[in-house]
Formats: structure tokens, C-alpha cells, sequence
């Protein structure tokens, strides 16, 4: 295991449909976070299961219809994000997301914590930069991933349950 993968997921080129990009971009300029991998997951793929068995903990940003105003961020743990993914209302990239889990539970390699921080979008036309009310919440996002982190890292934290 390898410690900790940040995923961010979405087409950059699509304005805020590219938000987990961004969000993981964020992170990793601004927080000196040792055991991390940072990966651009783009619209993901399968080649990413490797990675995920890799890894002892993961999270993810993606662009996400939250129901709540453009730029608000909520972020899920462990069964929280297998309860959003399997609802069906959620991540622009659900299907993707939710059959790489699934491979990873399958296969025994589903990281021993992991999460969901989801941006809800603004504008998804072409685009190549977030939209301003996306952009604004890229610190927010990436101090959460942060926090995860740092949560996860503790030896007094419980341990994720896997079905």
C-alpha cells in the first residue's frame, strides 16, 4: 500500500465539469502533504484500478449535482459515497466512479478509507477555466481533502468497513 490518492476527475476543457481537476490541482500546489499521489483521472478509466488497489486511503473531486447553489461542496466518507453512487442522482462522472469502486470491492482492494468531495457546478459549456463561483470554492475543497488527511493519519481514528 501506498498511502494516499487524490483522484481528480472531469474534462478540463468543459468549464466546471472539470472542477475535481481542479480542486486536486489546488491541493497539491498549495499543501505540503507527504504520502500523497496526485492523479489527473480525466473522465476515468479503468487502468485507474490499479491504482486504487494501490492505495491505502483515496479521495476523489468531482464535479457533482448536489442540489445545494453552484460552487457548494460536500464531501462523503466510505459508505456515504457507495449510498450516493449507488442513488443514481449524483456525480457527473457516476458511472465511471461507481464501476471502479465496485471493482476494487470485487477484487479485495477498496482502500481502507476513502471519499467523495463533490463540487456542485455552475456552467458546463465549453470552457477551459472553472467558472468564477467554482473557482472561488477550490480552497474550500482542497482544505477538506487536507483535513481527510490529517483525520486519516491519526492511529485513534476507526478503522473504514469494507462489505
Amino acid at each position: 500500500m501506498t498511502g494516499t490518492l487524490v483522484l481528480g476527475v472531469g474534462n478540463v476543457l468543459l468549464a466546471d465539469e472539470g472542477a475535481g481537476v481542479h480542486a486536486m490541482r489546488y491541493l497539491k500546489d498549495h499543501y505540503d502533504l507527504h504520502g500523497v499521489r496526485y492523479i489527473d483521472a480525466g473522465t476515468l478509466s479503468f487502468t485507474l484500478a490499479s491504482e486504487i488497489a494501490d492505495a491505502d486511503h483515496m479521495i476523489v473531486f468531482d464535479a457533482a449535482q448536489l442540489g445545494v447553489t453552484p460552487g457548494g461542496i460536500k464531501v462523503l466518507e466510505n459508505g456515504e459515497v457507495d449510498e450516493f453512487l449507488r442513488s443514481g442522482k449524483g456525480s457527473v462522472h457516476e458511472v465511471g466512479f461507481a464501476d471502479l469502486m465496485d471493482i476494487a470491492r470485487l477484487e479485495g482492494y477498496l482502500p481502507e478509507r476513502y471519499a467523495l468531495i463533490g463540487i456542485q457546478p455552475d456552467t458546463l459549456g465549453w470552457g477551459e477555466a472553472p467558472s468564477e463561483t467554482v473557482r472561488r470554492s477550490l480552497p474550500r475543497a482542497a482544505a477538506n481533502a487536507a483535513a481527510l488527511i490529517h483525520k486519516w493519519r491519526r492511529t485513534d481514528y476507526p478503522r473504514a468497513v469494507n462489505q
